[in-house]
């Protein structure tokens, strides 16, 4: 990865202890760069930063309206959640609509991330299924168009009708042909494309209100989706989730494995994505935070952006001994 900016600085005490070095943009509707640092076009695998565009066909194919899909099962498919009881439970009554089990599902299980339902599990000695994957909400919407369309049943397959629309939904909406793609944590395939490429695909996104065609509509109604759904979209305790409330709704803003993020907003028409090479998510959450406040999405001095732009960082008896810095 060349040409990578130093974005966020970790001191302890008076000492530079640590840097995360990595890449931003921000781009409009119209494919122009407003802003960047490092390189605008380094090619990365956008993660779970990548579902809002992985669930366009699901609105695009009119599968969403066939199956009279709400607001919040459209937060759902765009999420990585926590396994809450409020996601799960969203989870199985969509998958039972469709007339479907757990078995349908190729995301794969692990334990919920939510601590209640986690420990509800091993109190009743089961073991966590399907439903629980963070991605159980993308690939329940994979399966609603898989149905729609009548296809077969391995709707994660790189050549299924399914996965040949999330690509050329992808490729439309960044702007370029997709390089190539790896396997992603849930095994559904997870589509390069450069940093502009994909802030492109957020301003467009963010453009959907604008527009009447299928994919502005497409686009506004998941972007509107996840932000009346936040603790859908993740859980409690999780920067999507604290971000988007602290935004009431003005943008929403999505997360990816290796410290990928992204922002949609609406107002300005703009879209941010940001990689940070080392991977590390404290500092994808630090700049994605500073990006929101210099676009006017949120105050500098709200509790939100403190706690994810400064820390303070804490050592186990609650001594501050340290905190971030960023430096865009």
């Amino acid at each position: 990865m060349g040409h990578a900016a130093r974005l966020v600085e970790i001191w302890r005490g008076p000492i530079l202890e640590s840097q995360h070095r990595g890449h931003a943009v921000i781009c409009d509707a119209r494919g122009e760069i407003r802003s960047a640092w490092g390189d605008p076009d380094l090619v990365f695998l956008p993660r779970s930063a990548s579902k809002m565009l992985q669930a366009l066909p699901l609105v695009e194919t009119g599968a969403a309206a066939h199956f009279g899909l709400r607001p919040e099962q459209l937060a759902l498919a765009c999420a990585s959640h926590n396994g809450a009881a409020i996601h799960t439970s969203r989870v199985v009554e969509w998958r039972d609509n469709l007339g479907l089990s757990d078995d349908d599902f190729r995301c794969g299980a692990h334990e919920p991330k939510d601590i209640d339902a986690r420990n509800e599990l091993i109190r009743a000695g089961k073991a966590p299924c399907q439903v629980h994957n963070n991605c159980s909400g993308k690939h329940v919407g994979f399966l609603t168009v898989t149905k729609h369309l009548g296809a077969g049943p391995e709707y994660v397959d790189p050549e299924h009708p399914l996965q040949k629309a999330v690509r050329e939904a992808f490729e439309e909406m960044t702007g370029m042909d997709s390089p190539g793609y790896a396997i992603d944590g849930c095994s559904a395939p997870n589509f390069a494309t450069t940093l502009h490429g994909m802030a492109w695909a957020m301003a467009k996104m963010a453009a959907g209100a604008t527009g009447s065609d299928s994919r502005n509509l497409a686009s506004a109604r998941l972007v509107a989706a996840m932000a009346r759904h936040p603790d859908l979209v993740a859980g409690e305790g999780r920067s999507c989730t604290n971000l988007m409330r602290a935004m009431g709704g003005a943008a929403s803003v999505k997360t990816g494995a290796e410290a990928v993020f992204v922002a949609i907003l609406p107002g300005p028409g703009l879209g941010i994505a940001v990689k940070i090479e080392d991977g590390t998510t404290r500092a994808a959450e630090a700049v994605i935070t500073a990006l929101l406040v210099r676009e006017g999405m949120l105050e500098a001095d709200a509790p939100v952006v403190r706690q994810y732009t400064y820390g303070p960082i804490t050592n186990w008896r609650g001594i501050e001994t340290g905190h971030m810095r960023v430096l865009i």
